[in-house]
Order: C-alpha cells, then structure tokens, then sequence
C-alpha cells in the first residue's frame, strides 16, 4: 500500500487531502509512524522524530494513528488478495507477498494479476497500492518501491540480472543504512560491484548476511511464500509527554507497557522465554537490555518483574523518553506448523 496509514487518514479526512501530514507523535514529542506523499517531498519519513519532521516541514500536521482502523482496513485488502490465491504471506498491515503461479482466476499473466488487485482495491476501498512481479521473493519486493506510488513493475525472468547488476545498492531489500554506508567504502556501489565479490570476501566482511547479498545479486532466493509464517516476537512501547527521570514513574509506565504486551499476547495465545527492554534517552541515544528466562511467560505480572530487573539492571545514563518491552523466543518457534502445506514448484507463467 501507498503510505498506508497517511493515506487513510487522509481518505476518511477529505480536509486532509494534499496536504503534507504525519501519522504518530506530535511536533514535540515521539517520533513518525508514516508520512504522506506531500509530507516525503521536504524529507518527511518514518522513525523520525517529531521535532525534525517539523523543522523539515513547518506546515506538517500531525495526526493521531487509528491502529483499529488500519486492521480494518487490512482485513478488506488481504479478503482482495484471496480471491486470486490461497498462498498470502503478510509482512505488515500494508503488505504482503502472493504466490500466483497456481491462481483461482486461471490467469496466466502475473502482471495482469496484479493490475487487476490494485484496481479492486482502488475501487472497493478508495486507496491506492504499488507491486513488484517476479520470479522470486526478493525481487518482488525491490520492484515493488520502482514505480510508487499507484504503479507496478515487473521484473521478467530475462531481465533479472541486468536489472539487478544496475541497481543502486541502497534499493537492495535488506541493506540498510549502515550496510549501505559500509559497502560503499569498500567500493560497492551498484549491484554490479557486489557481483564482482567473492563469497569469501562478502562472508568476511558481512558474516551471515554475506551468503545472502551473493546469492539475491545472481537472482537466486528459494524462500517460498508461506502463508502461516511464524511470529518471531511481540512488544508494545510508549513515549512519553515529558522525559522521566523518577524511578517510580518509569516503572508506573512499565506497568501499562507490560500489561497492553501480556494482553496481546494472550490474545494470540502465545508466550515467550526472552524479554527485552528498550530505552530511548531524551539525547534520543537507544539502548535495549534482554533477559532469557528457563521458560515461556505471558503474565503480565511475571514480564513486569523480568523487565523491573532489566531497568535497574545498571544505572540509566540520562532522562528517559521511551521505553518499550517485547518478547521473543516465543513459542510458535517450537510449535510443528501441521496445517502449513509446503509447496516447492518452478515458477513458470507468462509475463
């Protein structure tokens, strides 16, 4: 989806239509869930931080996140997606990898497929949606950000190497800020400069990440689209109106955080061994302090004292603006996905 939740703030707020806008926060405080397409152009994004977003853009409104209302909204859009295929693997709200190789419409042609969705989509909610056609996973996704908002791209099997050895590196799915910074000081700048490193050379410089960056330039991702992927963690996390320095009001806000995680939690069912406590400091300076536990947890009562421990674990370093708690190690990593069918085919349609 295109600026998902911006934009559907703005759908159900005509007044805020075209105008630059910011989903979370506020202007003195916590940080940036989305921006829209007006808010992008003066270098509005997600994660930062109100005060620069409004220093970016000093006509920037900021507006309240409705997570209830984008679940809602997902829940529409996903009921869209399996009208053409059973094989959906969410990765957010606003996203989603589909296996059309074997779809319901009988259609041939990915890229129709995926014209047709964004259409209904268009015409049955009133938002518009980007997409990336591919053989594969990876490549799905870079092309998915080629030609957004409101567009598509599709990538034939033809033309992956040379759209990839031409590619900027900072559009490779999986490189970040930091990687991108430390690939172009050894040279790497385009896919076709990490094409010309070795695997050992990649694996020295990258570790576990150097295997995947050799293999996703030469095209090569066997990661199928699974529709009952596993959660890998859970957290909730909260910045406040003023930063908090007093032990006795941090821990009344880890209270809140810690019961809205045990809630979740048992609303999916699920528990976890591992419990991670995030601290964001007033010099916005980030730290987080994990614990593992003998065993799974989900009372709220139980990832209050693990996290107490963690908060107190060593003194903080200065006042305090967000904490966060989340817990991994859950137990849907153990679990056998029995209802999972797992489908291994060459992908062959036409584009």
């Amino acid at each position: 989806m295109d600026a998902f939740y911006a934009s559907v703030e703005q759908m159900d707020n005509p007044e805020l239509k075209g105008k630059p806008i910011a989903v979370g926060g506020s202007e003195k405080r916590g940080v940036v869930s989305a921006a829209s397409y007006e808010a992008r152009k003066y270098g509005v994004k997600s994660a930062m931080s109100g005060i620069q977003a409004i220093r970016n853009c000093p006509d920037l409104i900021f507006v309240k996140p409705r997570f209830d209302r984008y679940h809602e909204i997902s829940k529409q859009i996903r009921a869209i997606f399996f009208d053409y295929t059973d094989l959906v693997e969410p990765l957010s709200l606003d996203e989603a990898y589909l296996d059309v190789t074997h779809n319901k419409k009988g259609n041939p042609s990915a890229s129709l497929i995926a014209k047709d969705i964004r259409e209904r989509i268009f015409k049955e909610i009133g938002l518009t949606a980007s997409a990336g056609i591919s053989t594969n996973k990876f490549i799905a996704k870079v092309a998915s950000d080629y030609n957004k908002p409101n567009g598509q791209k599709t990538v034939n099997p033809e033309e992956i190497l040379t759209f990839l050895e031409q590619l900027d590196i900072r559009k490779f799915y999986g490189v970040g800020k930091v990687t991108a910074e430390k690939m172009y000081q050894l040279g790497i700048f385009t896919g076709k400069d990490l094409k010309s490193k070795t695997l050992e050379y990649l694996d020295e410089h990258f570790g576990k990440s150097g295997k995947f960056y050799f293999y996703v330039v030469r095209g090569i991702h066997n990661s199928e689209v699974r529709p009952n992927r596993v959660r890998k963690s859970l957290a909730a996390e909260h910045t406040f109106n003023e930063n908090l320095s007093s032990e006795i009001f941090l821990i009344e806000k880890l209270v809140q955080i810690t019961s809205e995680v045990s809630k979740r939690l048992k609303k999916s069912n699920i528990a976890g061994k591992t419990v991670t406590l995030k601290i964001k400091y007033s010099d916005f300076s980030l730290q987080t302090r994990s614990k593992t536990l003998h065993y799974f947890i989900s009372d709220k009562s139980m990832i209050l004292e693990t996290a107490k421990d963690l908060l107190f674990q060593e003194k903080l370093s200065n006042s305090v603006r967000l904490l966060g708690v989340s817990l991994s190690n859950l137990n849907t990593e153990t679990k056998k996905l029995q209802e999972q069918k797992s489908v291994s085919v060459q992908l062959k349609f036409e584009f």
